[in-house]
């Protein structure tokens, strides 16, 4: 059966090969990214019965009135997935400078905040519905280099569980970790050795049935993509 996904962050890496591997599969996307180019290239490659939008998913009002689109064009959301992510730059703590460290925390915790306080309530009314919030082996374990970064992961794991706790029946909110794959934000960490990693297709046809297979029986879990 067809659903209607939801995923911020479509514009490259994970979110645009979940974004490819769901519309094969035959479901219906409604995706957001702050990079104009590559969203009027998903506009272009794709059918009117998805939608995407440029968003920046750190600005509350604009993701309350795209909530709003989706909501009238697409209806309520079978899954919301919160992908939309920054890393800082590898330094030590105290040389992360200021804007950095608040870019990560923006766009990673309340970018994710956002898109639940203006999804969850349409999808609580109809008591289904998934919530997937994308953490990192990062949110379980720490590195150096990456302490902002790390810091937002740990705060996704524990948001996640508080919110399962507020959901009703039949409704599931999850933190998935979704591994390590050969991206440019993993590049932005490992160098050339990023390509020693989980290619982005590969990866894709593993996360997409594995989120697809959530349940509301998982409400509250720790999540990670198998291999």
């Amino acid at each position: 059966m067809s659903q209607h996904i939801v995923i911020t962050g479509v514009s490259r890496g994970l979110g645009r090969a979940m974004t490819e591997t769901f519309i094969a599969a035959g479901h219906r996307v409604s995706g957001c990214a702050r990079s104009a180019e590559a969203i009027a290239q998903l506009r272009t490659m794709h059918s009117d019965s998805h939608l995407f939008d440029v968003l920046d998913v750190r600005d509350d009002a604009s993701v309350s009135q795209w909530c709003q689109k989706v909501l009238q064009k697409s209806g309520t959301p079978d899954r919301l997935i919160n992908n939309a992510g920054l890393i800082n730059a590898p330094a030590p703590l105290w040389e992360v400078p200021a804007e950095e460290c608040q870019a990560v925390i923006d766009v990673n915790i309340h970018g994710t905040v956002n898109m639940i306080r203006h999804f969850v309530p349409p999808m609580r009314q109809q008591r289904r519905g998934i919530v997937v919030n994308f953490s990192s082996g990062w949110g379980r374990s720490t590195s150096p280099g990456v302490a902002p970064y790390c810091a937002t992961k740990w705060a996704i794991e524990g948001l996640t569980q508080a919110l399962a706790q507020e959901l009703p029946d039949g409704m599931a909110a999850v933190a998935l970790n979704p591994g390590i794959i050969h991206t440019k934000m993993l590049e932005a960490c490992f160098g050339e050795a990023a390509a020693d990693y989980t290619p982005l297709p590969v990866w894709a046809q593993a996360a997409v049935p594995f989120i697809l297979e959530i349940r509301p029986q998982d409400n509250g879990r720790s999540l990670a993509v198998p291999g």
